[in-house]
């Protein structure tokens, strides 16, 4: 049986929606540039002290602008480009290679009906989602 993206991109999302996971995408380059502004115009205006408020009030902002914002991982993965989703279905293919089913809906009845499997992909969507795109991920309860 030949896996479809699609039905592993609808199942991923089917398992991490029931689980309530979020994830938060840090944008570290927004902070920096931030905190780099900040402390020059610290420095403009008060000199090497006011560099160092400068710099200090700018890594504050810095941080709390790029604490990021959590969004439903199911939203994530539907936003991912096609590269992307392949990447991803490629290290799921390698979990559920060994089940045979006809669509979406047969995999995910499949997959939720064995705790082993989900543990996996949810290990393999955690990795994934932490290390491919540096995101936080929480399971909202």
């Amino acid at each position: 049986m030949p896996i479809v993206v699609e039905d592993v991109m609808k199942l991923l999302c089917t398992l991490s929606a029931e689980r309530k996971m979020t994830a938060a995408v840090k944008h570290s380059a927004k902070g920096a540039v931030l905190t780099g502004a900040v402390a020059f115009m610290g420095g403009l205006v008060g000199g090497p002290p006011g560099l160092a408020i400068g710099g200090a009030v700018g890594g504050l902002l810095g941080a709390w602008m790029t604490s990021g914002q959590f969004k439903p991982v199911p939203q994530i993965l539907m936003e991912l480009p096609p590269a992307e989703q392949q990447k991803l279905f490629n290290e799921a293919a390698a979990i559920i290679r060994q089940l045979e089913w006809t669509d979406a809906v047969q995999l995910t009845t499949l997959v939720m009906g064995s705790e082993a499997l989900q543990r996996q992909l949810l290990a393999m969507l955690v990795s994934y989602v932490t290390k491919e795109l540096q995101a936080e991920v929480r399971y909202d309860d």
